[in-house]
């Protein structure tokens, strides 16, 4: 397909894409903001602090029952279910308010280890975490199965930024241990909560500039050339 139609086609992608993002983005802000409001009303009602945060953690993991139900469960999907409701049945057995303010630690720590992990694997975790939202949209190249195969650069880039972001969220999760088990009670949520944000928010921006200075938005540049070796190795 070419011409106008072509071009209508690909604004309808970016456009379903962008949308999606949006969404994705309204869902994590929702599911952030609702269990803080609830603790800090709770507190505000003279709840104790351990009864404040059962409660949110178990609202906060409302959402993940649901959508084990709703959804086509895949790898990820189900490790991150795993994790949320582990989280949920640990709090209920330690009965510790610190161990429930740094419940969101273990979650953090796990996750970058496995990124750190995945980085020595044939797929990345930051590869499969990007492909859904970018293959082929945002100037970013269709067919990433193709440059996995040909391109020794593209190999290293997502390797590189899945190690950047297991080092990032490991980082995370120590801060959160430290909060939760040095400061008040109600200084931590809010805390957590900022922490996650710029987290994802800093991490998301230095990947992104790494991409760029790899050169994916940028045809001529060593990601995409492929050798006759790798074109062989790739039959």
């Amino acid at each position: 397909m070419t011409g106008p139609r072509a071009t209508e086609a690909g604004s309808a992608g970016t456009g379903r894409s962008r949308r999606r993002v949006l969404v994705v983005l309204a869902r994590t802000a929702v599911g952030l903001l609702i269990p803080l409001g609830i603790y800090y009303g709770l507190r505000g009602m003279g709840v104790d602090v351990y009864a404040a945060l059962l409660v949110s953690t178990l609202i906060s993991a409302a959402p993940t029952v649901v959508g084990l139900f709703r959804r086509r469960v895949n790898a990820l999907s189900a490790y991150f279910t795993t994790m949320v409701l582990g989280s949920v049945v640990v709090s209920l057995v330690v009965g510790s308010s610190e161990f429930l303010l740094a419940k969101e630690a273990a979650l953090t720590f796990v996750t970058g280890v496995w990124f750190l992990a995945s980085a020595f694997t044939r797929r990345p975790l930051a590869l499969q975490f990007s492909r859904p939202p970018l293959e082929g949209r945002f100037r970013w190249p269709s067919d990433w199965d193709r440059w996995w195969a040909l391109s020794p650069r593209w190999r290293r880039m997502w390797r590189v930024s899945s190690v950047l972001w297991g080092l990032g969220s490991i980082a995370d999760a120590v801060l959160r241990v430290v909060f939760a088990y040095t400061l008040p009670a109600d200084v931590v949520p809010a805390l957590a909560t900022a922490l996650w944000a710029l987290t994802t928010v800093g991490l998301i921006v230095v990947t992104n500039v790494f991409y760029v200075l790899s050169g994916v938005f940028d045809r001529r540049s060593g990601l995409y050339s492929v050798t006759p070796e790798a074109m062989v190795a790739a039959r």
